[in-house]
């Protein structure tokens, strides 16, 4: 497997990311979200670069000492490859760097695969948010790793 680079998002990758997210995602984010994410200062925007494309990419909020993964997608071919390992180890890095001591995110309870893979880094689960999702409408579980 080539090298995988992660690096900060840009918005010369939108076109690449939208198509990935619209691809994963039920209800997709818009570009603009993207760009919010680039340009807020409390905002880690990571993307994963494997031969030259882009293979996934990661937004974590941070407001003080918690984060938030607010989205996380790979490209579906990619996928198992170690790809959003290297976004979520990059990102923990620069979260504890700068002081925070949790991270959470929400999964749908149906994806067994994500939540398996985020209990395999070290995520408990920490409740449950009734019909946080739509299309279809779903429950998520939250996930709470301490840093």
């Amino acid at each position: 497997m080539p090298e995988i680079i992660i690096r900060e998002m840009q918005p010369s990758d939108i076109t690449e990311i939208m198509e990935i997210e619209r691809k994963s995602f039920t209800t997709p984010w818009s570009e603009l979200a993207f760009l919010n994410e680039m340009y807020d200062p409390h905002s880690i925007a990571k993307v994963a670069v494997l031969k030259n494309n882009i293979s996934g990419y990661i937004c974590v909020k941070q407001i003080s000492d918690e984060g938030h993964i607010r989205n996380l997608a790979v490209r579906h071919d990619l996928r198992r490859h170690g790809i959003a390992n290297a976004l979520i180890k990059e990102v923990l890095d620069e979260l504890r760097k700068k002081g925070c001591k949790h991270l959470y995110l929400e999964v749908r309870i149906s994806n067994l695969g994500a939540r398996k893979f985020y209990e395999r880094i070290g995520f408990k689960g920490a409740g449950v948010r009734r019909k946080y999702y739509t299309y279809p409408d779903e429950n998520a579980v939250v996930m709470m790793l301490v840093l």
